[in-house]
């Protein structure tokens, strides 16, 4: 039976690039894990195997680090968005490519003294440690026309200790979970959310303000809802996020329910006052949802792994 081509792309995936920008004895640290795909007229290459029209995936990656000389890294989107930018428009075959990046953060080591004779100033502006909140996403896609920019996180994890409730759900003889009127409530968030910036004709977004803005929100949100479930929680860091940046119009969470389980004390002779938890790493619950701005369209894939 006759086959066709479907969809296709190639590219380096995971191209670990670290630039060091030296201010004086001051230096800042971009650390970024960068995937290429690019997509066009490929047909020979899979049918023939004639690499005609195949830009060598090493060449890509020379890209990314060449890249990061040349233009050094602003922020993740607005790198993405060089190199997107350079394969679409240097290679006749290469009609889109996609971008994705991860961000590892870096934080300054404060030094105990920084007037010592042993740790001086210079030091201190050149030692860092790794951030372990969150690391930081963006998909940067170009078909030499229209961009979209995807940017986010993920491994970000929360916790409200009270002003948590859930109750008043569906019961059948197969449950057994007690209603709650002061609950923990913590997730692992994981988030996307999409610019409305599409063409070089608009204002580009700022991209690290907006990501520390977004980030602001959507952490605000969750603090101060007083929630009657997780699904109330994340639409309200959506909504939020939504409300107060008009560069972004859709928003999508994925939300693990990491689930504490108040322990029974009582064969010990002892009360527990909401006090002592077991923290339960699965099976858990999965609240996944998309905040859009009135009268957009969803793009983002429901499924973010396959972002």
């Amino acid at each position: 039976m006759p086959t066709i081509l479907g969809q296709n792309q190639y590219g380096k995936a995971e191209n670990r690039v670290v630039k060091i920008t030296r201010d004086g004895a001051t230096h800042h640290i971009k650390d970024l894990n960068v995937s290429v795909a690019l997509s066009g007229d490929m047909d020979e290459v899979h049918y023939s195997g004639s690499n005609a029209n195949v830009l060598p995936t090493d060449t890509t990656k020379n890209t990314v680090y060449a890249f990061a000389k040349e233009h050094g890294i602003e922020s993740a989107e607005q790198f993405g968005i060089h190199l997107a930018r350079h394969f679409v428009t240097s290679q006749e075959p290469i009609h889109r490519a996609r971008i994705r990046i991860e961000e590892y953060a870096w934080e300054r080591i404060e030094a105990s003294d920084a007037t010592s004779q042993f740790i001086g100033a210079d030091e201190v502006k050149h030692s860092f440690v790794r951030k372990g909140q969150e690391v930081r996403l963006t998909q940067i896609t170009y078909d030499g026309e229209k961009w979209e920019v995807v940017s986010g996180l993920k491994d970000l994890v929360v916790m409200n200790s009270t002003n948590s409730e859930f109750w008043g759900y569906v019961k059948d003889k197969y449950t057994t979970l007690k209603e709650a009127y002061d609950r923990i409530l913590a997730t692992e968030v994981s988030g996307r959310w999409r610019f409305n910036w599409t063409d070089d004709e608009q204002r580009m977004p700022h991209w690290e303000k907006s990501y520390e803005q977004v980030r602001k929100h959507m952490l605000q949100a969750f603090a101060e809802t007083y929630s009657l479930s997780l699904q109330q929680t994340l639409y309200q860091m959506g909504s939020r996020i939504i409300n107060h940046r008009s560069e972004i119009d859709e928003v999508r969470f994925s939300l693990p329910n990491k689930h504490h389980f108040l322990v029974d004390l009582e064969p010990f002779g002892l009360k527990n006052d909401n006090e002592v938890y077991y923290a339960a790493d699965r099976p858990y619950g999965l609240i996944e949802a998309t905040i859009l701005r009135d009268g957009c369209e969803a793009r983002i894939p429901e499924d973010l792994t396959n972002l």
